[in-house]
C-alpha cells in the first residue's frame, strides 16, 4: 500500500497509509492524514491516483506545495519523492514503510473505507439528535456525505410536482454554493430519476451516455455519484455529490455509503413532509374552524346556523331575549354573544342563575337591601339589577324563580326601577334583560307556576337551541376542538380519535348536550394511556348508542305531533283542523285517540 511518511523534527517519522483515490491532506481533523501545524491550510493538498499514476495538487488558492523542491499547483509524484507542505516535509512512497507488504491490502483499503464510511454516519447519527430544524440536519448530512466520500460539492434535490428543486448546496469548506442549479446535470439527474436507482459516472466528459449532454460538456463534470431518496415508495428526490477535479474518484464501497446516507435523508424529509402535513392539516382544522364559529360559539348545522343569523338580527336591537334549549346546549354563552354584538358591549354583563339562590335571598340578590333590611344584612348592597346598569342582565334557569318574585320581576322590567329590600326609594337602571330556561314556560303558565305576562314580556324574540344530537356533523367538530383545548391545557398526548370513536359519538343521544361531550373527553384525555381516544374511553359502548326508529313508527310519532300542533292553531276544533289537513275528520280522531293525554277542548264549536 503507498504511503506518505512525515518527516517530523524529533522523533520517529509518522507514517499514513494512501489507500483511497483522493487523500486529503491538512490541518483540520477530517482530512485524511492531518497534521496538526499551523503552517497548513485546514485543507491544503490532495493526493490523487487516477488508476495508473499519483499526483499531488494544492486544494486552497493560498495553500503552498513544493514537489523536490520546486513549487507547484498540481505535480505528477513518484517513488521516493519528497513533498513540502508549508513547514511539514512528506515524503512519498509507493509501499507502506510501517509494515511488511500483505497481499491483501487493496481489499483491506476499501474495508478500511467503508468502516470510516460508517463511523462517519453513526458520528452523524449521534450529532443529528442535537439538530431540531430539517434544513439544518440536511446541510449537516451534506457535509458528513462530502467528508466520507471526498467530494468537493454535494446537493440535496427534492422533486416538486415531478420537477427538481434544489433543497440545499454545499462544498467541501462546509459552505452554501451560490448559484447552485448552474453546477447540475440535468441529464444525469434525470437518469436516475427514471430508473430510481443509484448510479456512478466515473469520467462525465468521456463517459458514452452523458458525452453528448450539454450540461456535462459545459461544467466539464469529472466523478459524479447520485443515489434516489425514498421513502415508502415515493421518490422524494436525490443526493448528488460530484468532484470536477478527479475522474475515476468514486467506487462501488462509495456508492453504498452514499446509499446509506441516502437512506437517512429519506427518512429526515419524510418526517419533515409529515410534519409539514400536520402542520397544514393543523392549519386548514384551525381555518375550518374559524369559519364555523360564531364568537366563541362552533357549529355549522343548518339549525344553528340559523340561531345565529337571528342573533346579528336582534343582537343591536334593544329589546328583551328569551333563550330556550336542553341543558348543555350553551344558553349562556348566546347570551354573551348577544351582549358582545350589542350597544351595550362596553357594560357590565351580569348572570343570575335563578335555580341556584334560595328563594329568601332572590329577592335581595336580585334588587339588593339596605342595611338591617333583615337578620344578616349588616351593610348596604346593590343588587344584580343595580350592578348590571348600563348592560346586560341575564336570568338563567328563570322557570325556578318563586311565582311571588315575578310580579316584582315584571314591575321592574315595565318601570325600569327597583327598590332595594327594606328601604322605600326606588332607583332607575338601564338594563337589558336576557332570560334563559330548559323547562316548557307555556307549561308552567298552564300549571300556573308562572305568570304569561312576565313570559311575554320576556319572550320579545326567541331563540331555540338544538340539541347536540340534531346537530349532525357538529359533534365531530366540536370533540376535535374540546380535545385540543384540553390536551394542550392538560399537557397530554393524546392527537385524536379512532373511527369507532367518532361513529360512537355521532350516534350517541348526548342528553347533557355539549356540556356532557366536554366531560366526557376531559375524562378521556386524563385517564387514556393511547394517542388516539377509542369509544371505550368516552364510555360509549354498544349500548350506548341511540337506537334507531322504524320509519313507520318515525312517520306516525310526526304526523301525530303534527296533527296536534295544527289542532292546537285552531283552537282544539277538529273538524277545522280536519280541512286545514286535508283529511277526513276520522283521520283526527283517530290520532287523537292515540294521544289520551290530550285535553278535551273546553266549549269548542265543531263545525
Amino acid at each position: 500500500m503507498p504511503s506518505l511518511k512525515w518527516m517530523v523534527p524529533q522523533g520517529r517519522p509518522r507514517v499514513f497509509g494512501i489507500y483511497k483515490r483522493v487523500t486529503s491532506i491538512g490541518r483540520a481533523g477530517a482530512n485524511d492524514v492531518s497534521i496538526d501545524s499551523g503552517s497548513l491550510e485546514a485543507h491544503h493538498a490532495q493526493l490523487v491516483f487516477d488508476g495508473r499514476d499519483f499526483s499531488a495538487a494544492s486544494v486552497d488558492p493560498g495553500a503552498a506545495l513544493v514537489v523536490n523542491g520546486k513549487k507547484k499547483k498540481k505535480s505528477k509524484i513518484f517513488h521516493n519523492d519528497k513533498l513540502t507542505l508549508g513547514d511539514v516535509e512528506l515524503v512519498f512512497s509507493l509501499y507502506d514503510e510501517s509494515t511488511s507488504r500483505d497481499p491483501d491490502a487493496e481489499g483491506k483499503g476499501s474495508q478500511t473505507a467503508e468502516i470510516e464510511g460508517m463511523m462517519k454516519l453513526s458520528d452523524f447519527n449521534r450529532r443529528l439528535l442535537e439538530i431540531r430544524k430539517v434544513p439544518d440536519q440536511i446541510e449537516a448530512l451534506l457535509d458528513a456525505v462530502i467528508d466520507v466520500v471526498h467530494a468537493n460539492k454535494g446537493f440535496v434535490i427534492l422533486l416538486r410536482d415531478g420537477d427538481p428543486e434544489i433543497a440545499a448546496a454545499r462544498n467541501v469548506d462546509r459552505e452554501t454554493i451560490p448559484d447552485a442549479v448552474t453546477q447540475l446535470s440535468d441529464s444525469i439527474l434525470r437518469r436516475c430519476i427514471d430508473t430510481r436507482q443509484p448510479l456512478i459516472v466515473s469520467d462525465a466528459v468521456n463517459d458514452t451516455m452523458f458525452n453528448s449532454s450539454e450540461s456535462v460538456l459545459n461544467l466539464q463534470l469529472s466523478s459524479v455519484m447520485v443515489a434516489p431518496l425514498i421513502a415508502q415508495g415515493q421518490l422524494l428526490g436525490l443526493i448528488y455529490v460530484g468532484n470536477d477535479n478527479v475522474v475515476n474518484l468514486f467506487e462501488q464501497s462509495s456508492l453504498e455509503i452514499l446509499t446509506v446516507f441516502a437512506g437517512q435523508a429519506s427518512l429526515i424529509l419524510q418526517n419533515a413532509i409529515l410534519l409539514n402535513q400536520l402542520t397544514t392539516d393543523r392549519d386548514r382544522m384551525a381555518g375550518e374552524l374559524e369559519a364555523q364559529r360564531f364568537g366563541d360559539i362552533i357549529g355549522s348545522c343548518p339549525s344553528l346556523q340559523e340561531v345565529f343569523r337571528r342573533v346579528e338580527k336582534v343582537a343591536a336591537a334593544d329589546v328583551n331575549v328569551l333563550i330556550t334549549g336542553e341543558t348543555g346546549t350553551g344558553k349562556e354563552l348566546f347570551a354573551r354573544e348577544l351582549h358582545r354584538r350589542s350597544n351595550r358591549a362596553e357594560g357590565p354583563f351580569i348572570v343570575v342563575n335563578c335555580g341556584a339562590i334560595p328563594e329568601n335571598l332572590m329577592e335581595s340578590e336580585l334588587f339588593g337591601h339596605v342595611r338591617g333590611a333583615f337578620t344578616g344584612a349588616v351593610a348596604t348592597r346593590q343588587g344584580s339589577f343595580q350592578a348590571a346598569d348600563g348592560g346586560t342582565l341575564f336570568l338563567d334557569e328563570i322557570g325556578e324563580m318563586p311565582l311571588a318574585l315575578q310580579v316584582k320581576l315584571l314591575r321592574a322590567l315595565q318601570e325600569r326601577v327597583v327598590v332595594k329590600v327594606g328601604d322605600t326609594k326606588p332607583q332607575s337602571v338601564d338594563i337589558r334583560v336576557l332570560a334563559a330556561t330548559n323547562r316548557e314556560l307555556e307549561a308552567l303558565i298552564k300549571e300556573g307556576t308562572f305568570r304569561e305576562d312576565l313570559y311575554y314580556r320576556l319572550n320579545v324574540v326567541n331563540l331555540h337551541l338544538p340539541p347536540l344530537r340534531e346537530r349532525g356533523d357538529d359533534v365531530a367538530i366540536l370533540a376535535k376542538f374540546l380535545l385540543n383545548k384540553y390536551a394542550a391545557e392538560f399537557g397530554a398526548q393524546v392527537n385524536g380519535f379512532t373511527p369507532k370513536a367518532l361513529e360512537a359519538m355521532h350516534d350517541y343521544d348526548w342528553p347533557g348536550n355539549v356540556r356532557q361531550l366536554e366531560n366526557r373527553i376531559k375524562k378521556a384525555i386524563v385517564l387514556a394511556d393511547k394517542t388516539l381516544i377509542g369509544p371505550e374511553d368516552l364510555d360509549l359502548g354498544g349500548d350506548q348508542r341511540r337506537a334507531v326508529i322504524p320509519l313507520t313508527q318515525a312517520r306516525e310519532d310526526f304526523t301525530r305531533q303534527y296533527i296536534l300542533q295544527v289542532l292546537e292553531r285552531n283552537g282544539g276544533n277538529r273538524t277545522r283542523t280536519a280541512r286545514d289537513l286535508g283529511v277526513d275528520p276520522r283521520t283526527v280522531f283517530r290520532y287523537l285517540e292515540r294521544e289520551p293525554d290530550v285535553p278535551e277542548p273546553g266549549g269548542a264549536a265543531e263545525g
